[in-house]
């Protein structure tokens, strides 16, 4: 619309990657000597990550570009994938035969062969995964595997892994430690320079055939600061300001045109916790204060309820004794590793009382950003996390031993998720949030939670924040251990048992119902199962999951660490 009005060939700003814009600043060279380098030694595989929009794909094409003619290459985008979907994906790229239905054995010899023979040819296979933050450990494991054919001198097949930064912490856990030590090359891509940014935008209007410089220096420093030198937002927000100034018939972009168009882009993405560390000053992020409606009304109508549930059971209810010797035993089993955890909290306290004194006094973010600052450093490590998340739950582990496999051991399993304050206000269990910081990230425990403030324990402190701080810095990811003797069931129509039973009476006790023995999951389990599923919020469809049993326990089971307070789940009758 707006290129003719300013003399261009092109729409310059598009957010469709081409060749033909591609800006290679002094980061996008240095990772492509990393990832040429880790390829080109031998290597299995090399590991390219950065936040979103910073270029990574970019890069990727660019490291096509310069490959030598021997190599050949596959690329696979937004990878979803099982172990069979994998594989039979690189078949498809490299135009690999293999039967319909094939086997895992099958479609591996498959690819074996075709390896062998481009190496025969003289020729190198090298295979591209964007997205693969995405990848399962299992579709990992088996990637690694494929890699296991190799000569005396290099690997027959070479991957290059593209993604954002939760690939880096996916890497680290206990499951694909092998997979980790066999990264020969690898390169965390941050956003722009100032510098670069200025750069970056002439370039892409020269390529446009633009003339003269569009944007005006104060226009420029503005887009850096709102953006952060992420290039897809600069490319949003100049095709707006050029949109904006034709509408205006104004030949440069003026800093009143920046502000409109940044406004307009930036108030549909993401906040930036924190400013870029390559830009020349420092950033304000945005405030994304909201009221912490829905988890007054999530906290609101579960006490009524409770309370509902609490007076108006029937009589003879009160004196029918609502427990199992099953469920007796668990609550035994917790209780001493539960002693241990109310005392690390103790210890915590004693060691921490003062900075939490002075922290209420003054909750502003500058504050609470010098106090996180120190300890952002010794965080980057999820498993020291989950190590402190296992101890609120009484476990001392080693660092080997800081994973859901050896949780599961202790009979604690493992939920990971993404959500909000509020799905975890009614989960509550402590859980290990994972938090931004100069396009970083690190990872914290949620201790406790309040209406407007949050404890975190982080590098070993207990430190105190504001909500609004810890939404700015918390995208939504977490993961959590929870207990229950159910928690390796799913329960549904037509299941029968013991657990149906077990079931069956926790619903009742829950919804307020009066408690009829059921050993099979008829349609009246379903229906508590679908109107405490209901209640909840999450997906009614009368089985009884994970999720569902989770949320259950956190009801009845008042023995496990909790993060509220001030909510009381229902417990069972007094002893």
């Amino acid at each position: 619309m707006y290129k003719d009005f300013f003399g261009l060939s092109e729409l310059p700003f598009t957010i469709v990657p081409s060749s033909r814009y591609i800006f290679l600043s002094a980061r996008h060279r240095e990772a492509m000597n990393h990832l040429q380098a880790g390829l080109g030694g031998g290597g299995g595989f090399a590991l390219l990550t950065g936040e979103v929009g910073t270029g990574k794909t970019t890069v990727s094409k660019a490291l096509l570009s310069v490959l030598e003619s021997n190599v050949k290459t596959g690329l696979l985008l937004n990878p979803t994938y099982t172990s069979t979907d994998l594989l039979e994906a690189i078949c498809d790229e490299f135009s690999i035969g293999y039967q319909e239905s094939a086997s895992l054995k099958q479609l591996t010899q498959a690819i074996y062969q075709y390896l062998l023979d481009n190496h025969g040819k003289g020729i190198k296979t090298l295979l591209l995964i964007d997205e693969a933050q995405h990848l399962s450990a299992d579709v990992l494991e088996q990637l690694r595997l494929l890699t296991n054919l190799e000569t005396e001198s290099q690997k027959l097949l070479r991957v290059l892994l593209i993604g954002q930064p939760e690939l880096q912490y996916k890497l680290q856990t206990e499951e694909l430690r092998q997979l980790a030590q066999r990264i020969t090359g690898r390169y965390h891509l941050l956003p722009l320079s100032t510098e670069e940014v200025s750069q970056y935008i002439q370039f892409r209007l020269q390529v446009a055939g633009g003339q003269y410089d569009v944007f005006t220096g104060k226009a420029v420093k503005l887009i850096v600061k709102q953006t952060q030198g992420v290039p897809r937002l600069i490319n949003l927000v100049c095709d707006k300001c050029m949109l904006y100034a034709y509408y205006s018939g104004e030949a440069h972009i003026s800093l009143s045109i920046a502000e409109k168009a940044c406004e307009d882009v930036m108030s549909f993405q993401r906040p930036i916790g924190r400013s870029n560390p390559a830009l020349n000053g420092r950033t304000e992020s945005a405030n994304q204060s909201q009221p912490w409606l829905a988890y007054i009304a999530s906290l609101s109508v579960g006490c009524l309820l409770a309370a509902a549930a609490w007076f108006w059971l029937p009589s003879w209810m009160a004196n029918e004794k609502f427990e199992s010797a099953k469920l007796e035993s668990v609550a035994a089993s917790i209780s001493p590793q539960v002693e241990q955890a109310d005392n690390l909290a103790e210890s915590l306290d004693a060691q921490e009382r003062n900075d939490l004194s002075s922290q209420n006094n003054n909750s502003k973010n500058n504050n609470v950003a010098e106090l996180v600052e120190p300890l952002i450093r010794q965080s980057y490590n999820p498993i020291a996390a989950m190590k402190t998340l296992m101890a609120l739950w009484g476990y001392k582990v080693a660092n080997d031993e800081a994973n859901c496999q050896q949780a599961e051991r202790a009979n604690l399993y493992c939920y990971q998720d993404s959500g909000t304050l509020n799905v975890l206000a009614v989960i509550n269990r402590p859980a290990m949030l994972t938090l931004q910081d100069q396009y970083h990230s690190y990872f914290a425990i949620l201790y406790k939670l309040s209406d407007d403030k949050a404890q975190l324990l982080l590098a070993e402190k207990r430190i105190e924040v504001p909500i609004e701080w810890l939404k700015q810095h918390w995208s939504g990811e977490y993961q959590l251990l929870w207990h229950s003797e159910l928690a390796d069931q799913t329960l549904k129509l037509n299941s029968q048992g013991p657990e149906v039973a077990k079931l069956n009476n926790l619903l009742s006790q829950v919804l307020g119902e009066p408690l009829k023995e059921r050993r099979q999951f008829d349609q009246s389990v379903k229906n508590k199962v679908e109107a405490f599923q209901m209640w909840q919020g999450i997906n009614v469809d009368g089985i009884a999951g994970k999720r569902t049993l989770m949320l259950l326990d956190s009801y009845v089971n008042n023995k496990a660490p909790s993060v509220v307070d001030n909510i009381l789940p229902l417990a069972t009758e007094d002893k």
